[in-house]
């Protein structure tokens, strides 16, 4: 027979549930092995596992050395995450609270034990004895002087040949350097597995990833918040047991997660790009300019004209993207609010109406010219590309403005 929980396991596992459910982490009920304590603890170690067996033990039990020599009131709390193996049993006899995570995934888990979590200070490491969990006060104390996510950093101490040449000198690297370019971290190390936060950030980071991208993810939504992210060197010693990194479709995961989740470089910049050169080329071709030696005729003015299309689409695209991670994801974005609070849908519907009406009157002049020659072939074929040109880009934009409106019916109360 099982015994009932009295009413304070009842309150701590009704906050634990409730600061699961704001992060939308635990989709089914969770087993969790070990005892718990009702009053909220100082530091909580948590760990994702996933069949280390081998290892796991140790893990414990230093993170609970830890814990101990420095006299925190803590937890070592260890994400089952679908392990074949004794791992969960294992993690438990060392002292441990287990919880299980079926759903594989680096960030399943990893939103499994933040939302079990119970200390007021959260460092979240990997089980495979690579970080050094004897740095535990240094995260905590950095989290005490104020700030809200402290980092590691492998890469000043990494010891020889403790990573793979491809991570080490390009994998994170270009991936830490495009999350910085995007969205200006400043962070050296943005994919340490050593890792400490605030538990009461959790609630704004609102975590959603599946995947190792869960790592870019803490950091952009830190970021994108403006929270104290601080960052010091840590030894970074060789794995125990096998990896669970897959190079190539971990490193598209995170560079997947980056760009869509900057619809500025992911649209915005590509479209403007596109939609500058084109206008050049039909203007060139306008104007009748040799480039190169030749000049550009009826395909460079159909060639731009394309792209002129297709770039105020993306723009459109990236426009719309803004508007939803906006209203509907908590995304912030200075001079996307700025433009939002100075144009409306009735600037956006005129500034089309006018590209399509040029597009008309030019039209008009296409077709008074053709009359003029008694009506045979026609002769202005260029102008004739540029008016079907602006009037696809007029309905563009009055059509893209409709849609962005449509997003912003959100209620102010939602957002």
């Amino acid at each position: 027979m099982v015994a009932q929980p009295g009413p304070a396991r009842a309150e701590a596992m009704a906050s634990s549930a409730t600061m699961s459910a704001r992060m939308g982490t635990l989709t089914e009920a969770r087993r969790e092995q070990g005892p718990a304590e009702t009053a909220e603890l100082d530091v909580s170690v948590v760990m994702p596992c996933l069949n280390e067996a081998g290892v796991i033990s140790e893990a414990v039990r230093r993170a609970r050395e830890a814990i101990d020599h420095n006299g925190y009131r803590g937890e070592v709390v260890v994400v089952d995450n679908g392990s074949t193996d004794r791992s969960g049993e294992l993690a438990h006899e060392a002292g441990a609270r287990v919880v299980s995570e079926p759903e594989r995934g680096y960030g399943n888990a990893y939103r499994a034990g933040l939302g079990a979590a119970r200390g007021r200070y959260i460092l979240m490491l990997d089980a495979d004895l690579t970080y050094p969990v004897g740095d535990l006060p240094k995260f905590v104390e950095a989290l005490k002087d104020g700030a809200d996510v402290v980092m590691g950093d492998r890469f000043e101490q990494i010891q020889p040949g403790v990573m793979p040449w491809l991570h080490r000198y390009v994998g994170n690297p270009l991936l830490t350097g495009i999350l910085n370019f995007f969205f200006r971290t400043g962070v050296k190390d943005a994919h340490c597995g050593m890792r400490a936060l605030r538990r009461d950030v959790l609630p704004d980071l609102d975590l959603r990833t599946s995947g190792m991208e869960f790592a870019s993810e803490m950091v952009i939504r830190a970021g994108k918040l403006g929270l104290d992210i601080r960052e010091f060197p840590i030894d970074y010693q060789p794995r125990e047991g096998e990896s669970k990194l897959s190079t190539w479709s971990d490193g598209w995961r995170h560079l997947r997660f980056l760009l869509v989740h900057s619809p500025t470089h992911l649209f915005i910049v590509p479209g403007l790009v596109m939609a500058a050169v084109s206008v050049l080329v039909i203007a060139t071709s306008l104007a009748q300019i040799q480039v190169l030696g030749r000049e550009w005729d009826i395909h460079a003015m159909i060639g731009g004209s394309l792209g002129l299309i297709v770039g105020a689409q993306v723009i459109g695209l990236g426009l719309c993207a803004h508007t939803y991670g906006t209203y509907f994801m908590g995304e912030k974005d200075d001079w996307f609010d700025r433009a939002r609070g100075r144009f409306r849908l009735n600037q956006a519907l005129i500034a089309g109406a006018v590209v399509i009406a040029v597009g008309f009157v030019l039209g008009a002049v296409v077709v008074g010219i053709w009359i003029d020659r008694g009506f045979g072939s026609l002769s202005e074929e260029r102008l004739a590309v540029l008016v079907a040109t602006l009037i696809v880009v007029g309905i563009q934009v009055i059509f893209t403005a409709f849609l962005i409106s449509i997003l912003g019916l959100r209620k102010p109360e939602d957002d």
